[in-house]
């Protein structure tokens, strides 16, 4: 039967169809792949619930033989990106299908004429609306369990985009860093020589509520600035950062939170952290519902042996001055406390030497790596 790509309005019926065809068709009981929580990405994909459709306009299709789904891709334009690269480019992004050359073809060629229509000359992917979007194909790892932040895909994606014409366009690299069970000794030295020399001190917390009122907005503005020079950041505006504050905050522990300021109580470092939640949304299968919850409970209360690191974001000025040095001194203990057997750092530009280097006080080993493909149109 020929293939049949079908364009996706954006209901809540539909956007449900779009997001459970990787759970419960094209991964299902694969063992490394982690599913989104479903409410959470339909809720990016609607207009009406994502800020960032304040500057994105996307479309979204899905691919269909025999009246069976075989694929989906979302094609996505931002046009604050586009302004600040002084690029036309269009994204794809939230791309799955079989491996099937008609397929591909038909997505691809879906989103490409999308593309062309609206005036852009790039198609670059995977990524998202933004950078709070998962993004990169995976290239490899695909026998490691994947995170909630992440993409896993099986290995037939990069053979075939670059079969419909994609070249690497940048790549991101993936670190599993073993917990250590003493605080390295250079590294306990280091954040002493930052905090006198800088008149920094780790901020600790004693309540959810002071942190929203203190501090929320700041670990976003500091965000901002820290990833503003990083590829295809989208700065975060107003709107989507209380959306952030409201959406993540509340699932976070505090301890697992590490907040620096100077001496004038100025936010210049965060490092956030979760318990991974990979094997409570695969037991899940990304659905609250009926038992989904109390997998999620359990693994954020203290069932999980992995941690993930979410971010880090250092104040322009203190970069590559050691301030991690505070930021994982500040963690560490919580980290040994629950019984973490290694965290991941989801994932890092292949090119940044500068949060690279700080995993050489642990040890590690680069385990996972994905690519944006790019071409003209």
């Amino acid at each position: 039967m020929a293939v049949e790509i079908r364009l996706i309005e954006p209901t809540k019926r539909n956007l449900l169809k779009f997001v459970h065809y990787p759970i419960d068709v094209l991964y299902k009981g694969n063992p490394y792949y982690v599913p989104s929580l479903v409410t959470d990405e339909v809720g990016t994909l609607t207009p009406s619930e994502n800020p960032a459709f304040e500057f994105c306009q996307s479309v979204y299709y899905m691919a269909y033989r025999d009246g069976k789904p075989v694929g989906r891709i979302a094609g996505i334009i931002n046009r604050v990106v586009n302004e600040r690269e002084g690029k036309q480019e269009c994204r794809f992004g939230f791309v799955d299908f079989i491996d099937d050359d008609e397929v591909v073809d038909g997505l691809i060629g879906a989103v490409t004429r999308w593309g062309k229509e609206q005036g852009m000359e790039y198609l670059t992917g995977p990524l998202g609306f933004t950078d709070m979007d998962p993004e990169g194909c995976l290239i490899e790892g695909f026998d490691e369990l994947s995170t909630q932040a992440t993409i896993y895909n099986y290995p037939y994606y990069g053979r075939q985009l670059e079969r419909v014409g994609f070249k690497k366009d940048t790549d991101w690299v993936e670190y599993k860093v073993f917990v250590p069970d003493t605080i390295p000794e250079k590294m306990v030295r280091i954040s002493k020589i930052v905090q006198e020399k800088y008149g920094l001190r780790n901020l600790h917390l004693k309540s959810r509520k002071q942190l929203v009122r203190n501090y929320a907005d700041a670990v976003f503005h500091l965000i901002n600035k820290a990833y503003d020079s990083l590829f295809g950041y989208s700065p975060l505006t107003e709107a989507q950062i209380q959306h952030y504050i409201k959406l993540y905050l509340p699932a976070l522990p505090l301890d697992h939170i590490s907040l620096i300021v100077d001496a004038s109580d100025r936010l210049v470092g965060v490092g956030i952290s979760i318990p991974s939640l990979s094997h409570a949304l695969q037991a899940s299968r990304g659905r609250y519902l009926p038992l989904g919850w109390l997998h999620l409970l359990r693994a954020i209360t203290g069932h999980s042996p992995i941690v993930d690191l979410m971010l880090i974001a250092v104040e322009p000025e203190l970069q590559s001055k050691g301030v991690n040095s505070m930021l994982f001194t500040d963690l560490l203990p919580v980290f040994q406390r629950r019984h973490y057997k290694w965290a991941e750092t989801n994932v890092e530009l292949e090119d940044n030497a500068n949060v690279q280097k700080q995993w050489q006080y642990f040890d590690y080993v680069q385990h996972k790596r994905r690519r944006a493909y790019t071409k003209a149109l």
